[in-house]
Order: C-alpha cells, then sequence, then structure tokens
C-alpha cells in the first residue's frame, strides 16, 4: 500500500525560494522547512531572507540566506550557483517576487511597463532558466512560480499587472512541456486577496477589506501560509503527477459572478 504520509514528507529535500523575506514567499519557506526540507532563503535585501532564515533554525529547520534580486538575471543565475554549491542535488526552487503598479493602460509609462514586465515575466523566465538546468542536468525536481487570480479576472488599473500573471500561467505550461521528459515538474500557484505586510494599507479600510472579501465565498481574505501549503504540496511527491498547471488558491474568487448574495439558508 502506498504510504500517502511520506508522499508529502521533505525530509532530505533541498529547496530554495525567492522571495523568502516576507509574504507568501517567507510562509513557503518556513513550511518548506517544517516539512523537513533544508531551505535557502533568497530575497533583494539578505537582512530579510537572513531573519526568516534565523525564524527556521529557531524552530528546528535548516536554513541558509543570501541576497538576490529577483528581476536581474544575474543574480538570479549567481543564486543558482550557490545552490549548486550548497546543495549535491536541488529538489524544489519557488519565486514569489511580483510587481504592481496600479494605473489604467492610458496612464502607464515606458518605464512602469519595463518594471512590472522585468520583474514578474523575465524575472520568471531568468528563474526557469537558471534552476531548470540545475533539474535537467540532475533528471528531476520541482519549479514553483508565482501567478495571481488576476491572470483570468481584472478591474481597472490592473490591466498590465494581469497581464504578466497570466504569461507566468503559459510560460509554466510551454515549460513545462519542454522539460518533462527530465522528471522535471513545472507549476504555478495563483493567490487572490492575502494578509501580507504589502496588502496592511488596504486592511486598514475596512470598506476595501470587506469589498475583496466578499468576492470569496468564505467571506475573508487568506493567510500567507494558506498559500504556502499550496506550494508545499506541488513541491512534494504528492504531487509527482502534476505539471503544467496553475493551482488557484483564490476561496473561489474566480469560481463565482460576484459577490455572495447573503443567503443564509440552503435548501427548502
Amino acid at each position: 500500500m502506498t504510504d500517502y504520509r511520506k508522499l508529502f514528507d521533505l525530509t532530505g529535500k533541498t529547496a530554495v525560494v525567492l522571495g523568502a523575506a516576507s509574504g507568501i514567499g517567507r510562509s513557503s519557506a518556513q513550511a518548506l522547512a517544517a516539512l523537513g526540507a533544508r531551505v535557502l532563503c533568497a530575497d533583494r535585501t539578505v537582512e530579510g531572507a537572513e531573519a526568516t532564515a534565523t525564524a527556521i533554525r529557531a524552530d528546528g529547520g535548516a536554513a541558509e540566506s543570501t541576497a538576490c534580486d529577483a528581476a536581474s538575471r544575474a543574480d538570479v543565475a549567481d543564486l543558482a550557483g550557490k545552490a549548486s554549491k550548497l546543495f549535491p542535488r536541488l529538489d524544489i526552487a519557488v519565486t514569489t517576487p511580483g510587481l504592481n503598479i496600479r494605473k489604467t493602460v492610458l496612464d502607464y509609462t515606458e518605464e512602469d511597463i519595463d518594471r512590472v514586465l522585468d520583474l514578474n515575466v523575465k524575472g520568471t523566465v531568468w528563474f526557469f532558466q537558471a534552476f531548470g538546468r540545475i533539474m535537467t542536468q540532475q533528471r528531476g525536481g520541482s519549479l514553483i512560480a508565482c501567478s495571481s487570480m488576476r491572470a483570468v479576472t481584472i478591474e481597472p488599473g490592473l490591466a498590465v499587472y494581469g497581464a504578466t500573471k497570466a504569461a507566468i500561467g503559459l510560460l509554466v505550461k510551454g515549460f513545462a512541456s519542454e522539460v518533462g521528459t527530465f522528471g522535471v515538474r513545472v507549476n504555478a500557484i495563483a493567490p487572490s486577496i492575502v494578509e501580507t505586510a504589502l496588502t496592511a494599507p488596504l486592511k486598514q479600510r475596512p470598506e476595501i477589506y470587506n469589498l475583496y472579501a466578499a468576492h470569496t465565498v468564505f467571506n475573508r481574505w487568506s493567510s500567507a501560509d494558506e498559500v504556502a501549503t499550496a506550494v508545499c504540496y506541488l513541491a512534494s511527491d504528492a504531487a509527482s503527477y502534476v505539471s503544467g498547471s496553475t493551482l488557484f488558491v483564490d476561496g473561489g474568487w474566480t469560481a463565482v459572478d460576484g459577490p455572495p448574495t447573503g443567503l443564509t439558508k440552503l435548501g427548502g
């Protein structure tokens, strides 16, 4: 009989998490470590990455830290080199950084679009290249990128951001088709509204918080931990036949047409 618990166990696995200083990246690094993986935490500032690594070690896990700008091809390549020196084999590589400049299409400047594309799209390509090379050579591994429910549903001011997140979904499909024969899996997560330091200002405005919460079937925002568990699933052997997919962790946002109607009773 299959040992289903063991499929989710990451003991002995190694992982790189880019964006590990805060939010979904931090929770993902902590969750992977809690399940047994040794984690290299990376972020634009080494202080933030080290804070996460320190928290993991304090909880009994294994973690190191380094600096990496996710929009820099050279930095990402250097991160892959550090991972290769640190680990005899790399099993999991996760990238979570993303940028949204909320403006209408008519108001976007060339600088705005370059900044968003450089991090969200080009950064994902650089990540796939650097870590895909490692994993194809070792013939195995799990790559995980970060899309968004904005890839499929939109509001004014998010067109460019949403387009980049849709692009990530297609990059995942395309790269999965290219590296599957090497035993490498490529997937993405797609959160909706998550309680992080970046969204804290929105949470302080009840009308905004409640408006976004009402788009979910649970009438609440998610925690970063709830997204991190999806990352762990895609990283684990439990997802051994999952590749080219985007896993929506959106509280049902994309499943329903607008906020719930306020029904309090079901049935006759």
